[in-house]
């Protein structure tokens, strides 16, 4: 069956626009499980933008409710990642000057590090992911480099969605990428830009057991609530 993952980084992001504590996203982490999410994503950024170390560390230490934790290859966020034992790691490229994650990761430039990365938290029994643009070739560095799982970069094609663009040429990337990493025993998660439509198109690749959204869902949910987006996007999920 396959799963959903929400991001609350943008919770943290509308508390710290004032500096107080409210909207708390320890909080909120608890409340998407109960609305029937089956993970919570959070990205402690190098410049802690949104997530901070206290928001890490109290929502790594939720019980029943599995963390999904987006870090960079930086080596003190890392630390950070191995003392708070969150149950999944997703490693991402993180450019100070960017927005939002604008790409996977150069598995190639950094192999070396990421191998080095990637045994700490396998040894610490944390579920390994990369944030990998999908092709083929980052497909069989991510299976050279022992990782459990890759989340495939949506971003693209969820811009030509958007914008009524031509997407044949992405989503058949994805479903190439998909196919070769399930082939390889890697499990196949998507994520970033997705919104109804993308999903529900990515729904039909059979091989992608998980999507993580998040930046859509908080801001429907400023109008229509979470409970309504979060039961939507599992019906789409499901179907």
């Amino acid at each position: 069956m396959k799963r959903l993952g929400v991001n609350i980084d943008h919770i943290a992001t509308l508390r710290n626009a004032r500096g107080e504590k409210h909207p708390n996203p320890v909080f909120a982490a608890k409340e998407v499980i109960k609305l029937g999410a089956d993970s919570v994503t959070i990205h402690l950024r190098e410049d802690r933008r949104h997530i901070n170390d206290l928001d890490t560390k109290e929502i790594c230490a939720l019980n029943k409710v599995l963390v999904n934790l987006e870090v960079s290859m930086n080596s003190e966020i890392i630390k950070k990642a191995l003392k708070y034992k969150p149950n999944y790691i997703c490693i991402v490229p993180e450019n100070r000057k960017e927005i939002t994650t604008e790409g996977g990761l150069n598995l190639k430039d950094n192999y070396k590090k990421l191998k080095e990365i990637i045994f700490k938290f396998k040894k610490s029994n944390i579920r390994t992911s990369l944030f990998i643009n999908p092709n083929l070739n980052d497909i069989k560095l991510s299976r050279k480099l022992n990782v459990d799982c890759v989340e495939i970069h949506t971003g693209k094609l969820a811009n030509y969605v958007k914008s009524h663009k031509n997407f044949s040429s992405e989503l058949n990337r994805i479903k190439k990428s998909s196919k070769l990493a399930s082939k390889l025993d890697i499990e196949v998660h998507a994520g970033h830009g997705l919104d109804y439509k993308t999903t529900k198109i990515l729904t039909k690749i059979k091989e992608i057991e998980e999507f993580n959204i998040g930046h859509f869902i908080i801001g429907e949910a400023i109008f229509y609530g979470l409970p309504k987006v979060i039961k939507d996007f599992k019906k789409i999920i499901k179907n």
